[in-house]
């Protein structure tokens, strides 16, 4: 438009001078100065405000730039993030998976050893039984539809291990009461050598026996020959009498 302007001010000063021609030369020179004059003015004008507007031009072209660059940084970390997101998916589905293999895998496990445990219990001594008992009941009733955690369930074997491993490898007394010949109940002192052998014998000395685990629970005899060995393992065990080998008889089946 300030082109078109200008094109149209050279134009009609042209025209002007044309129809004027027939004045004297110092007023038509004056005029001619005077439309040169204008003519120049807005020129100068016309270069100024294409300079001002080549300068925003230039500058609304690098805002433009600045802001497609950043898009495209952004659609470039996007591409970056997809790939990313979509490899951790599958990360995380291949871990599933193994996850879900060894929960099964656990499940079983702990399946199978309560099997085990339940069969065991009636073999154990009474008094590993009594220790046993709140673990026991924290055993499921029925496996395949138990909703306890598996990692409970093998925390529970794993106590139950503990204890039936303390038992096994040491030598521990209890207070109990046995049947006699007659049938009466007599209260005995009885030595567990671990979950494999067990003696007994009254305060009297005249009643003592021995015991091993079998098929439907501990089997007991009486040996009244015993009575004076399992005394002294009583009173080496409470630190009356100093240490020394005491010879027992085992059962081996």
């Amino acid at each position: 438009m300030t082109f078109l302007r200008l094109r149209l001010l050279l134009f009609a000063g042209m025209a002007w001078a044309v129809s004027v021609g027939a004045e004297t030369p110092l007023v038509e020179a004056r005029s001619v100065l005077q439309t040169w004059v204008e003519t120049r003015q807005s020129i100068a004008k016309t270069r100024s405000d294409w300079q001002s507007d080549k300068e925003m031009l230039e500058q609304t072209i690098q805002l433009f730039e600045r802001e497609l660059k950043g898009v495209e940084e952004q659609m470039s970390k996007l591409g970056t993030n997809s790939t990313q997101v979509e490899k951790e998916r599958v990360q995380a589905e291949t871990s599933l998976a193994a996850s879900n293999q060894s929960l099964d895998q656990a499940k079983q496990f702990a399946t199978d050893f309560e099997g085990k445990i339940i069969k065991l219990v009636p073999q154990l001594p009474a008094p590993l039984q009594e220790i046993l008992k709140p673990m026991l009941a924290r055993m499921p009733t029925n496996a395949a539809s138990t909703k306890t955690l598996t990692t409970d369930r093998i925390q529970v074997l794993v106590l139950i291990s503990n204890e039936l491993d303390k038992f096994n490898n040491a030598v521990t007394i209890f207070n109990e009461k046995r049947k006699n010949v007659k049938g009466e109940e007599v209260a005995v002192e009885t030595v567990y050598i671990g979950l494999g052998a067990a003696y007994f014998v009254n305060d009297a000395g005249d009643f003592a026996g021995m015991g091993a685990p079998g098929q439907n629970g501990w089997e007991w005899s009486t040996k009244p020959e015993l009575a004076t060995p399992v005394r002294e393992v009583v009173r080496i065990y409470r630190n009356e009498h100093p240490a020394r080998f005491v010879s027992l008889p085992v059962n081996i089946k």
